[in-house]
């Protein structure tokens, strides 16, 4: 089986999705507010919308299925539904979505849930650099088909409440941001960054070394010899697609899973540092303060003591 380097990094960054709410409105509607998360979703499970955020020119028009993602935006408006009355303001979190969702007709309401993506520090800097500021994520597209499943089975959770409903719940959102990544991977032209780097199939054996034996000090000549490129023909590539040269992100990566390594367990920062191929404790920690704002000591005590951590050590 391929390496699965995606799942490797949402792990590394716990990204874990959250519902939050959900309503469904019939005849003319908005819902608006400010928005206090970084990153906040909203699927549309049945009808129509229109979702105006600032930082896009126009609306964007949802269609059943799709998903928008908003990346650092400070405020949302959605509105749907026709008619001539005037529209009625909907306040989705307010309450209970299962209230709100319990006697839908898909044939007439408009039927939307919203939910938040929640990240440790690392993982705030490597998703929100990753994404747009506004994505929009089609439905419809035939790649999307298990986006649309999970957006239903979502859907199907709330509304019902059976038995067991928070647990099917939280592992159905988590399963929908990995599906909204997946779609938004096929679907737009990915910035430089980690995403595009990881889907680069060209680079995926030099990507494949450096996950699988961080503390080797790889050459840029072995990683170009193992995608099976020149020296400088990988290097430019890399950089393109990663933002930034292959040994810059190989340093990050460490910075990764030396954070992971000193939230997780007790591992002594000698130990660590030489397992991740640095010369000498001194070194690891300065280049880890470099990158997370924290010794590495003292990141393991503020994290530890709930205290909120400086920086998130970004891939590109």
């Amino acid at each position: 089986m391929a390496e699965d380097w995606l799942s490797e990094v949402f792990d590394l960054v716990e990204v874990r999705g959250v519902l939050s709410g959900g309503f469904a409105a019939r005849g003319p509607w908005v819902s608006r507010g400010a928005l206090g998360t970084p990153l906040k979703f909203f699927a549309l499970v049945a009808g129509h919308a229109r979702l105006t955020t600032d930082g896009i020119d126009s609306p964007i028009v949802l269609e059943p299925g799709d998903v928008a993602v908003l990346n650092n935006r400070s405020w949302l408006e959605l509105e749907g539904g026709t008619g001539d009355a005037p529209r009625r303001e909907v306040l989705p979190e307010e309450n209970d979505p299962a209230t709100d969702l319990a006697d839908v007709d898909f044939g007439i309401d408009d039927v939307l849930v919203g939910g938040r993506v929640d990240l440790n520090p690392a993982g705030q800097q490597l998703l929100l650099q990753a994404l747009p500021p506004v994505g929009h994520v089609r439905g419809s597209a035939a790649e999307a088909t298990n986006l649309r499943g999970t957006v239903h089975r979502v859907f199907d959770e709330v509304r019902t409440r059976r038995i067991g409903a928070d647990f099917a719940i939280r592992q159905h959102v988590q399963l929908l941001v990995l599906e909204m990544v997946r779609a938004y991977v096929s679907q737009a032209e990915l910035p430089p960054g980690w995403l595009r780097v990881l889907t680069d199939e060209r680079l995926r054996p030099a990507i494949g070394l450096m996950h699988a034996d961080p503390g080797k000090p790889w050459t840029l000549a072995e990683l170009a010899g193992a995608a099976a490129m020149s020296r400088t023909v990988f290097a430019e590539r890399f950089r393109t697609a990663a933002g930034v040269p292959p040994l810059t992100y190989l340093g990050r990566w460490r910075m990764l899973l030396a954070q992971r390594a000193l939230r997780d367990g007790e591992i002594r920062v000698g130990a660590l540092a030489s397992k991740l191929g640095y010369t000498s404790e001194s070194a690891f920690s300065t280049a880890f303060k470099r990158q997370v704002g924290l010794s590495p000591l003292r990141y393991r005590q503020r994290f530890h003591t709930h205290e909120p951590a400086l920086n998130g050590t970004p891939l590109p």
